[in-house]
Parts: structure tokens; C-alpha cells; sequence
């Protein structure tokens, strides 16, 4: 399939296969496939050649790409990837600190606890999900995820300030602020509609 996409573009003996890394979305990494120029492969990358092509895979991406292999599948090409994306890619915005502590202290406890008996049910009816990804308890910072209807969802905001902070504040006095680390940009079903 490769070949022979590669067969009908122009100049294609100068040509290879580039893949690497764009990003993340959800647990995984997200990709770009694409031919380009072999002799454009930038300083560090990794060049090498498989059944005929060419494949370059920029110097940013060789580790996260360390294993992988590109496999045929009914609705196309599906890169299978043994690697995940480590927790501060996954979450650039809470220090890698924070995440390292995870959700094991009692506050975060306490916070999940209101997340899944009083937040997730209410939302639920929008096909939406918020979850607690750190809490940093030395500074009363929690950080939440949305999913489902609510990632990428405009009233995601209000859901948050006037939904979410105010349950966990009631049941956390001394919660300062909470962050919401959601890519609203993301999301296979970001928007609630009616069936």
C-alpha cells in the first residue's frame, strides 16, 4: 500500500516515508505520516529502509517511536506503538511533582469521591466526565480532566466554576483553585447533541 502510494507521487526515488510525533490525545501519542524528501531529513534523525522505502523518523520522535511498527488493517494503516506518553506530556500544565505523587493523598481521595457520587452523575446526562488528575496539597491546587460531551464543549467553563469547583469546595474548605488540564481541541464526540 505503501509502495504504491509512494509509486504515483512526483520524483518519487527522492522521496521517503516520514513519520514521527505530532502530540497526544487521550493515553496515546498522536502521528504524521507523510513522504517528503530524504535529503531533508534534519540533523539526528533516524534514516533507514524497510521492503524498498525509505523512512525517516525526526530525532524528537526516534524514542517515542522505539518498537513500533506500521500494520495493515481494513480501514487502512494503523501505527502500533508500544510506548505511551510519559504524565508531564500527557499534562504540560501540572508540574512534574505533582504528578508524581498521583492521586493517593487524602484530599485526593476525598476529591474522587465527589467526582464519581456527585459530578460524574450530573454530567453524565451530557455524555460528559471529570476526573481528577493531581492535587497538589501543599498549595490546594486541584487538577481535572474532562472527557466525553464535555471536552472541547462550550459551557465547559461554567460546568467547571459553577458546577465542579463548588462541589469540591464544600467538601474541601481549604481547595484554593481548580485547574482544568482538559485539550479541549480534542475529542472523538466533544459536543452534546440531542438524539
Amino acid at each position: 500500500m505503501v509502495r504504491g502510494a509512494l509509486a504515483s507521487e512526483e520524483r518519487s526515488d527522492e522521496l521517503g516515508l516520514w513519520i514521527e510525533v505530532t502530540g497526544t490525545q487521550g493515553p496515546g501519542y498522536t502521528y504524521d505520516l507523510y513522504f517528503s524528501e530524504v535529503a531533508q531529513a534534519p540533523e539526528g534523525a533516524s534514516v533507514g529502509v524497510d521492503g524498498g522505502i525509505t523512512i525517516v523518523v525526526p530525532a524528537a520522535s526516534v524514542d517515542r517511536l522505539r518498537g513500533a511498527r506500521l500494520e495493515f488493517a481494513s480501514d487502512g494503516l494503523v501505527l502500533v506503538n508500544p510506548n505511551q506518553p510519559a504524565p508531564d506530556e500527557l499534562h504540560p500544565g501540572i508540574p512534574e511533582a505533582i504528578l508524581a505523587h498521583g492521586v493517593t493523598g487524602e484530599l485526593a481521595q476525598v476529591a474522587i469521591r465527589v467526582l464519581e457520587e456527585s459530578v460524574n452523575p450530573s454530567i453524565a446526562s451530557h455524555g460528559g466526565r471529570a476526573d481528577l488528575v493531581a492535587l497538589d496539597e501543599g498549595n490546594q491546587v486541584a487538577y481535572i480532566m474532562l472527557s466525553g460531551g464535555c471536552q472541547g464543549c462550550a459551557m465547559s467553563r461554567m460546568t467547571l466554576s459553577d458546577g465542579i469547583e463548588k462541589m469540591l469546595r464544600e467538601e474541601i474548605p481549604v481547595l484554593k483553585e481548580v485547574v482544568d488540564v482538559t485539550d479541549h481541541a480534542s475529542g472523538a464526540n466533544p459536543f452534546y447533541a440531542h438524539s
